[in-house]
C-alpha cells in the first residue's frame, strides 16, 4: 500500500527507548497494542513503518520498526505522527460508538433541521469529547459531545442534531428554559452544563 489518502492519525512517535533503536510510541487506539494490527503505518513524507515488536511499558507502548537498529536513527524519528488509511479502521463499531474522522464535516442541524453549521474538529481535554462547530465565517462554538446536547449522529446522512438548550447554544432563565419555549413546554430539563459522556 503506498501512502494513505485518507490519513488517519493512529500515534505519535516520541522519545528514544535504550540503545537497540526502540521508540516510545502514543498510540491513539483503544488498546495500544493493537497499533500492530493495521499494517504498515504512514508518517506525514510517505515514510512507511513495519512495527517489528511492540510491548507496553508502564502506560506507554514501546515499539521497534523494522529498519530502526539504534539509538540515533530512533531519536531521528521523534515526534513523527504515524497513519493509516481511514479504510483500514473496521466498520464494525458498537452503538453510539464513532470514530473521529466520521464526525468532522458532518452538518450539524437543531431539532427542527434549521442549519447551526459543520462540525469542525473534535477535542476531548479530559472532560469527555467536545464538538467544534463551525456556524460561518470565523465563528465557532464548542458543544459536549453528550446524548443530552447531540441527540442524533446519522452518518450515512451526514448529520448530527444538536438541542441548543442542552449544548448551551441559547439563554436560558434561571429554570434553565429558554424564554420562547417556557410558556408552552413546562417540563423539567436537566441542567444547562449537560455533562457526561455519551
Amino acid at each position: 500500500m503506498s501512502k494513505p489518502q485518507n490519513p488517519i492519525q493512529m500515534a505519535v512517535i516520541g522519545a528514544a527507548h535504550g540503545i537497540k533503536g526502540e521508540v516510545r510510541v502514543k498510540s491513539y487506539t483503544g488498546d495500544p497494542l493493537a497499533l500492530d494490527d493495521y499494517g504498515p503505518l504512514y508518517a506525514e513524507d510517505g515514510r512507511a513503518f513495519t512495527i517489528l515488536d511492540i510491548r507496553m511499558q508502564k502506560d506507554v507502548a514501546v515499539v521497534r520498526f523494522k529498519g530502526i537498529n539504534d539509538r540515533s536513527a530512533a531519536e531521528a524519528l521523534t515526534g513523527t505522527a504515524l497513519f493509516v488509511d481511514r479504510d483500514m479502521l473496521p466498520d464494525d463499531l458498537e452503538d453510539e460508538e464513532f470514530y473521529h474522522t466520521d464526525l468532522i464535516g458532518l452538518d450539524a442541524v437543531d431539532l427542527e433541521e434549521a442549519p447551526i453549521g459543520k462540525v469542525l474538529a473534535v477535542h476531548n481535554f479530559g472532560g469527555g469529547d467536545i464538538l467544534e462547530i463551525a456556524r460561518g465565517g470565523k465563528s465557532t462554538v464548542l458543544v459536549p459531545f453528550t446524548k443530552a446536547a447531540v441527540p442524533l449522529v446519522d452518518t450515512k446522512g451526514r448529520k448530527v442534531a444538536v438541542d441548543p438548550v442542552s449544548a448551551g447554544l441559547v439563554e436560558t432563565d434561571e429554570d434553565g428554559m429558554p424564554e420562547e419555549r417556557k410558556a408552552v413546554d413546562k417540563r423539567p430539563r436537566g441542567p444547562k452544563s449537560a455533562g457526561g459522556n455519551r
